[in-house]
């Protein structure tokens, strides 16, 4: 209790939290813009496949229910969240991302 000063931090550790910290800051000024547009064009994309295959589960048939079946089992998962966004409401504000 009597020299009860902070030790400092190891030198080691110090120089990973710079590399880190510059890391993501040259990530975000580079290629943060361009992940996050490719993330978008894969849910639009992802979006329209399944519109394409299983469009007769929301009442719009464009392939033969044969193809829709082999297909099912693989996007089985993500099928009740497709049909929540395919059958929401929009309106024009939706067309505009915002990211904020």
């Amino acid at each position: 209790m009597e020299n009860e000063r902070p030790q400092p931090e190891e030198p080691k550790g110090r120089w990973d939290a710079l590399r880190k910290a510059l890391r993501e800051f040259f990530y975000g000024m580079t290629v943060h813009e361009l992940a996050v547009e490719t993330r978008h064009a894969r849910g639009d994309l992802d979006h329209l496949f399944m519109l394409i295959v299983f469009g007769d589960l929301i009442g719009l048939p464009i392939l033969p229910p044969y193809y829709s079946m082999r297909l099912l089992p693989y996007v089985l998962p993500s099928i009740q969240r497709w049909k929540r966004s395919a059958l929401r409401e929009r309106d024009l504000t939706d067309l505009a991302r915002v990211d904020i």
